[in-house]
């Protein structure tokens, strides 16, 4: 998928060619864009059951949400590939593909989706069922990325239990059982995480911050670049205070109770969480890579859709129409859109006029408010003579 990539769905009646017939107005579309400014393949939308006017409308704009919530999704489920593949480009591109295609292939060899997306059923239903389609796949997608974003956040800290500093490492492979008092009704030993700029000062204070701290009973276990561990004996009734006034000082107490096995019980959980991280990696990536395809499908059939009752809203009835895919870049597509202005202007009727060179001038913004009025207008857009949706999908 190469990026960069800009797509137009246009729609003109067969009547744009002499004979009215479906390959030649085809051709007379692409004469329209010209190579210059993209390339058009055939984009084949199959006949629909049509509803009331009223209705259409309606359904017109109905497809113009669902249109935005399609890219949404899309958008989304790409973030979660890029944050399981850590931004690699090239992998995450490997991973965007519709029906085992390249984005491009599946464009310009589109077919409707007759298992999915039946054409005999009213367009009410088709909306509704694309409606859920995307909502599922966001649900899902989202479910499964959190589920292992919260494995991997736990792996991450119990990782840095076992290489980070001693003011946050597990003690367990670090402090002998025999420094420790334990059983005791009046003693407590205190593990001190002493930043290594105060460990000169720690020596001469450490007895006399709280009441009932044991003479000399300070011992130094271990120390790494920015902290040294050392234990310290009180009395039980102040182990509180002493807690609190060593936080005083911008020394570190560590809360550590030796149990039995305790380092080798770390490693298995370590390991038990690092397999359940890497299954959670791999099904969220499988996840994300059918959730994206799967998105961009629906996206591209709400597309054909929106194609569908735009044409059915702008040239009536007997439905005689082409589509094609224009393939072209952001910088061209404009110009595209102007090649298509200049041939096929006079679809609009009055609409459009022409200025003293000949030159499209569209007309007030009165008119575009009216056209939007009767539905033949996504909001925000200027009013065209024909069908035209543009889409870039990255």
């Amino acid at each position: 998928m190469s990026k960069g990539t800009k797509y137009l769905l246009v729609s003109l009646p067969t009547s744009i060619s002499p004979s009215n017939d479906h390959d030649e107005a085809l051709t007379a579309l692409r004469s329209g864009v010209t190579t210059d400014f993209g390339t058009v393949t055939p984009f084949p939308i199959p006949d629909l059951k049509i509803g009331t006017l009223d209705a259409l409308v309606q359904q017109a704009d109905e497809l113009a949400k669902l249109e935005t919530s399609c890219e949404a999704v899309v958008a989304k489920v790409g973030d979660s590939l890029k944050t399981i593949l850590m931004g690699d480009e090239s992998k995450i591109s490997q991973q965007k593909t519709v029906n085992d295609k390249p984005v491009d292939q599946y464009l310009r060899s589109f077919t409707w989706n007759k298992v999915k997306y039946r054409a005999d059923k009213p367009l009410s239903e088709l909306i509704d069922t694309l409606q859920k389609e995307v909502v599922s796949i966001d649900n899902d997608v989202k479910q499964k990325y959190n589920q292992y974003n919260q494995v991997k956040t736990n792996l991450t800290t119990l990782q840095r239990k076992q290489t980070g500093n001693l003011a946050s490492k597990s003690l367990t492979s670090i402090v002998p059982p025999s420094l420790l008092i334990r059983d005791s009704d009046y003693l407590e030993t205190h593990l001190i995480a002493v930043p290594s700029q105060l460990t000169s000062s720690f020596p001469k204070v450490y007895e006399t911050i709280s009441p009932w701290v044991v003479p000399r009973s300070a011992q130094r276990i271990d120390a790494d670049d920015e902290f040294t561990l050392y234990a310290v004996t009180t009395f039980k009734k102040y182990s509180q205070e002493f807690i609190h006034k060593s936080r005083e000082q911008k020394w570190i107490p560590r809360d550590f109770k030796y149990k039995e096995g305790g380092q080798e019980a770390e490693e298995k959980e370590v390991e038990k969480v690092a397999k359940e991280e890497k299954k959670l990696w791999g099904e969220a990536l499988r996840l994300g890579r059918t959730g994206w395809g799967e998105a961009v499908m629906a996206w591209v059939h709400v597309l054909a859709l929106r194609v569908f009752v735009e044409t059915v809203l702008r040239y009536g009835l007997p439905l005689s129409f082409v589509c094609g895919l224009v393939k072209t870049t952001p910088k061209l597509a404009k110009k595209a859109r102007n090649s298509l202005d200049q041939s096929y202007s006079y679809l609009a009727g009055n609409a459009f006029g022409r200025d003293k060179k000949g030159r499209i001038t569209k007309d007030d913004s009165s008119t575009s408010a009216d056209m939007q009025a009767a539905g033949h207008m996504g909001d925000g857009e200027d009013y065209s003579a024909y069908v035209c949706y543009e889409f870039e999908i990255n």
